[in-house]
């Protein structure tokens, strides 16, 4: 008998948005460690670091939900494709103002603004399709083995973005993720979706977002997906927003290093996620999903306080096995827990959670003018998970009262 996974790359269109996905991501995430390290080389400031990393996620937060509403009234297919169009021809443009000599830090935050309002998509799009894909008896597996990918993709993008911005410099970073997106767009006109779209009803989006937020609301278990997603982005992966100042200002280390550093949760997460695609890590979903969130957050105090930048590396790979269970669950509860015509728009308020992300990183980054970099994650994490803690509690799933007698 064929394992899941095998069945599921034998898939066309399952295989051609997993690849796409793995690709484009990846380049997301190299243009991410690439701004921020063309900021901190330009300004030396922690938070100009930050406020550029935050725009390029700051669409999430503002844009996820009507992304998602959206996504339920035009095809999604044509999105993602658009979507990776844009992105593209973003790339293309401050690739050829680094070329040139005239490129600025103010056109790589409006670049990371035009191509994050893009990746405002990729959860009620290219998620939704991949578990779609694969249909209902395979989406854990599915999404198990998209999260694992996700996870390299975060693990491949900084790896590639330190060597770019190392060797390449901008022109050499942003010339790749051009060609990559490019190339994503093509791969997609092949795929075959089949989707039932309604009139787009602009008047309509606040009220179908409201809906969304009512039904979620009576869900013990879609609420803490809510909650857990919006304080894992906000207080623990803002420490992504400081990884160049932590790199470079704190442990000394070069560029590629600290693509290094910025891949090593990652690399954990792709190991986790893959053990869970295998069915090798088997335990309850809200379990994996908040234990997870909180795991990550105690590896983030360890390393604030690590001397040794080895020692900051071990402890946020061992993190990234939190991250696998917190990205995993994340999708797999709400495709799981929700019925198909709220999938979109409640996939759509998960990526407003994710969206709280560039919110904390924009914190850490004040915090990090009078603690430093090391004092303003480990301020964060701290938060972080006394606030898991309490909510884990508050949204536990309590069982039917038995009738008495």
């Amino acid at each position: 008998m064929d394992s899941p996974i095998r069945e599921l790359l034998r898939s066309p269109d399952f295989l051609r948005l997993w690849l796409v996905g793995a690709f484009a991501n990846a380049m997301r995430w190299l243009e991410m460690l690439a701004s921020g390290l063309f900021a901190w080389e330009v300004t030396g400031s922690a938070l100009a670091v930050t406020v550029v990393v935050a725009v390029r996620q700051l669409p999430l937060l503002l844009l996820g939900a009507f992304a998602g509403a959206i996504s339920e009234a035009i095809n999604r297919k044509l999105i993602l494709m658009t979507a990776l169009v844009v992105a593209a021809v973003t790339s293309t443009l401050l690739a050829a103002l680094a070329t040139t000599g005239h490129l600025e830090l103010w056109h790589v935050a409006v670049g990371n603004l035009v191509s994050g309002t893009m990746w405002t998509t990729e959860m009620s799009t290219r998620r939704r399709m991949v578990g779609e894909a694969a249909g209902p008896h395979r989406i854990v597996q599915a999404i198990a083995l998209d999260s694992a990918t996700n996870a390299m993709t975060r693990m491949v993008g900084p790896l590639l973005g330190g060597l770019a911005f190392e060797w390449l410099h901008m022109k050499g970073a942003y010339t790749m993720t051009a060609l990559v997106q490019f190339a994503g767009a093509f791969a997609l006109a092949g795929l075959v979706h089949s989707q039932v779209t309604r009139k787009l009803a602009v008047a309509r989006i606040p009220a179908e977002i409201w809906e969304g937020l009512r039904f979620a609301w009576t869900k013990p278990t879609i609420l803490l997906v809510f909650a857990i997603t919006v304080v894992t982005n906000l207080f623990a992966f803002c420490y992504s927003g400081l990884v160049a100042p932590l790199g470079l200002g704190e442990f000394h280390v070069s560029p590629a290093l600290v693509g290094v550093l910025a891949a090593a949760e990652p690399t954990g997460a792709l190991i986790g996620g893959t053990l869970i695609a295998a069915g090798f890590l088997r335990m309850d979903r809200r379990v994996a999903f908040a234990g997870g969130s909180a795991l990550f957050m105690g590896t983030l105090v360890i390393m604030a306080v690590s001397p040794f930048y080895w020692l900051a590396l071990l402890v946020l790979f061992i993190g990234g096995f939190g991250t696998a269970g917190f990205g995993n669950m994340q999708s797999t509860l709400m495709l799981t827990e929700a019925p198909p015509e709220m999938r979109s728009r409640l996939m759509g308020l998960v990526t407003v959670g994710i969206g709280a992300g560039p919110l904390g990183i924009l914190a850490a980054g004040l915090l990090a003018a009078p603690l430093g970099p090391r004092g303003a994650v480990l301020v964060m994490a701290v938060a972080g998970l006394v606030l898991t803690a309490w909510l884990s509690w508050a949204l536990r799933t309590r069982p039917p009262k038995t009738p008495s007698a």
